[in-house]
């Protein structure tokens, strides 16, 4: 077991800088088959922090600073809230996001439709998002159709989507903290999965230089494609 969470951990790391998205999910799926719901959430909570921290660190130079501050600071209290209402918000309505958010994204990349938008709209959509975050853990997906819809690309998404990210992990790993979700037994596993997220993310970031851009654009909204997809078939 030891090596697959590492391969896993590798896949992850590598595919997110890649794509922006899409490892934490792949990550949860197979760590679900291996130790089980309760404990795979609790050990890429962590990763996933520690993750997504290294890759904003590694992308530093290309973050929209001004984009992501305005989404943490209206994630970080709608994440709070949407805690709060856990269970009272219907799952239709984070289906009906997925699917709207996304649907607006491509459409605006590929030109049928041309808008724009505003950085004052950034907070209140964060919030949005961090309250369907708090509901429902697959709602972190529509940070990706949000940003890209923004106008960021390549670098400046990898790296910003990150940034806002991390802050969505650790209120996961304060509520898992605050659960007993964590226990001795799982120190290795998140030791491992997050040394190897690291290395994906290195390995990944290579990969990407190497990459046209039109290959990383492809890949950015293929892969937004495929987790909403999941996300609508129940799997989070």
């Amino acid at each position: 077991m030891p090596f697959v969470l590492v391969v896993t951990g590798l896949l992850a790391g590598a595919l997110t800088t890649l794509a922006g998205q899409g490892g934490g999910l792949f990550l949860l799926l197979v760590c679900s088959v291996l130790i089980g719901p309760r404990d795979a959430l609790a050990v890429t909570a962590p990763a996933l922090l520690l993750g997504n921290l290294h890759r904003a660190v590694l992308f530093r130079a290309h973050v929209d600073r001004s984009v992501a501050v305005r989404m943490i600071a209206g994630s970080i209290p709608g994440a709070f809230l949407g805690g709060l209402l856990a269970g009272v918000v219907p799952q239709v309505v984070l289906q009906v996001a997925l699917v709207l958010l996304t649907v607006l994204a491509i459409a605006k990349a590929i030109g049928l439709l041309r808008f724009d938008v505003p950085r004052g709209a950034l907070l209140p959509s964060g919030f949005v998002v961090g309250g369907l975050t708090g509901t429902s853990g697959g709602a972190g997906i529509l940070f990706a159709p949000v940003l890209l819809a923004a106008g960021l690309r390549g670098r400046a998404f990898v790296g910003t989507i990150a940034c806002v990210a991390v802050s969505a992990h650790v209120g996961r790993v304060v509520a898992y903290a605050s659960s007993g979700f964590f226990t001795r037994s799982l120190v290795l596993p998140i030791a491992l999965v997050t040394v190897a997220i690291f290395v994906g993310n290195t390995l990944g970031e290579r990969i990407r230089a190497k990459t046209s851009e039109a290959v990383t654009h492809r890949l950015e909204y293929g892969v937004l494609v495929v987790c909403v997809a999941l996300s609508l078939a129940g799997v989070h």
